[in-house]
């Protein structure tokens, strides 16, 4: 099991900026894949971005290179650094875990979700 913890979340005006951190903890040998997943009010969660171990990066069309991800050595950290943040980009972000090594596929495991508001 595997177990996820984000923070970073708040409101910050349009165009500003915000990072997200995520914490694992358990058997995190497992895991192979982790991402970032948002839901925004009334739609669907989506794919923010996702990162294999060696590397390799996935990001949604709607990033346009606003966002980065990163992470720390052994997946002891994930990060999100996003800039020039605006009001579609609301909603609640999720930390994932996938042991099956799927870029850009949610795996099985979930944080609780940090909130983001980007509103003036």
């Amino acid at each position: 099991q595997v177990q996820l913890v984000e923070s970073g979340g708040g409101m910050v005006q349009p165009g500003g900026s915000l990072r997200l951190r995520c914490v694992p903890s358990g058997d995190i040998d497992s895991i192979k894949t982790m991402g970032w997943f948002r839901q925004a009010p009334g739609k669907q969660r989506e794919l923010v971005a996702s990162t294999l171990a060696e590397g390799v990066v996935k990001y949604a069309d709607f990033v346009k290179g606003r966002f980065i991800i990163s992470r720390g050595d052994f997946w002891n950290t994930l990060n999100l650094q996003m800039n020039s943040l605006q009001p579609d980009d609301t909603g609640v972000y999720y930390c994932n875990a996938d042991p099956l090594g799927r870029l850009g596929e949610a795996g099985n495991y979930w944080g609780h979700g940090t909130a983001v508001t980007v509103s003036s």
